[in-house]
């Protein structure tokens, strides 16, 4: 699971590099959440399951909702709109694994000393893995306090959302689970897609990006990642979104030719060798 997990998250940069220049980008995401809610509600119809039983983790499921869909995604989709470079994106969410370490630290939580090893591997991988992207789009690929802003609210919205889910929502079904989260960031996304100047322009980019975000990441990554959040630590499920740059550079290879280096290389080996450290199983 974590495996396929990571695979279908790194497609998120390169649905970003087919659908954006076509579309704003809470349009792209509000269109997203309602193409996905029509496929969940047939399928837990079908299926019979369970809704959530009372209003308290209906409450729960729609805070983490907003939180890991509208925010997240809203904000790093927004600061790549507004000039920030994938490349310092990436190294900003990427922080999100130190930031659940920290947090679980000061809050009693375990982090052992080789997952803090294995966290500070990753991220120096991590860095090699994006170091080419600085500066790779020259005008379009500059930071200024509204894209840094943005992006650094995409980071705490993901961190907080997965320590929300972790320490309130109870286990449920993961179709219905995931129509209720989805409900909550169309309602929050909405507005700001109605308020957006620029209008969609279909065409056939824009329709395999929004097909493969529906089908691929909201019903297969974010399904993943609500079941692996239920069932695994928190400082191990986050340290996997290290390993996502790297394998969207290996995407971005095969799809666009963009040149794998040999520090590329080295950053992913760095990095798969720190997320070993921190998600294996303590004697």
């Amino acid at each position: 699971m974590p495996w396929v997990f990571v695979l279908i998250w790194s497609t998120g940069f390169i649905v970003a590099r087919y659908g954006m220049p076509h579309a704003p980008p809470f349009k792209f995401l509000a269109v997203r959440y309602a193409l996905s809610i029509l496929c969940f509600l047939p399928w837990i119809w079908l299926a019979r399951v369970r809704w959530p039983l009372n209003r308290a983790q209906w409450g729960h499921l729609a805070v983490t909702g907003i939180l890991m869909h509208a925010g997240y995604l809203g904000g790093v989709w927004a600061a790549v709109k507004a000039g920030m470079g994938s490349g310092l994106s990436s190294l900003i969410v990427g922080l999100q694994p130190v930031l659940t370490a920290v947090w679980l630290s000061s809050t009693g939580g375990h982090v052992t000393r080789s997952q803090w090893l294995g966290l500070l591997m990753g991220f120096t991988g991590l860095v090699l893995v994006v170091s080419r992207k600085f500066g790779a789009g020259g005008p379009g690929d500059q930071a200024n306090w509204i894209n840094l802003a943005l992006a650094v609210g995409a980071l705490f919205s993901i961190t907080v959302g997965t320590l929300y889910q972790k320490r309130f929502v109870a286990p449920c079904d993961v179709r219905s689970a995931n129509a209720v989260q989805l409900g909550a960031a169309l309602l929050v996304t909405l507005p700001l897609a109605l308020g957006e100047g620029e209008a969609m322009r279909w065409n056939g980019e824009l329709a395999g990006a929004m097909a493969w975000s529906v089908l691929g990441l909201t019903l297969g990554g974010s399904s993943l990642l609500y079941m692996l959040i239920q069932r695994g630590a928190a400082a191990s499920v986050t340290s996997l979104m290290y390993l996502v740059p790297p394998c969207t550079a290996l995407l971005a290879w095969l799809l666009f030719s963009e040149p794998i280096t040999a520090v590329t290389l080295a950053g992913t080996a760095l990095t798969a060798f720190g997320v070993a450290l921190v998600v294996r199983p303590a004697r």
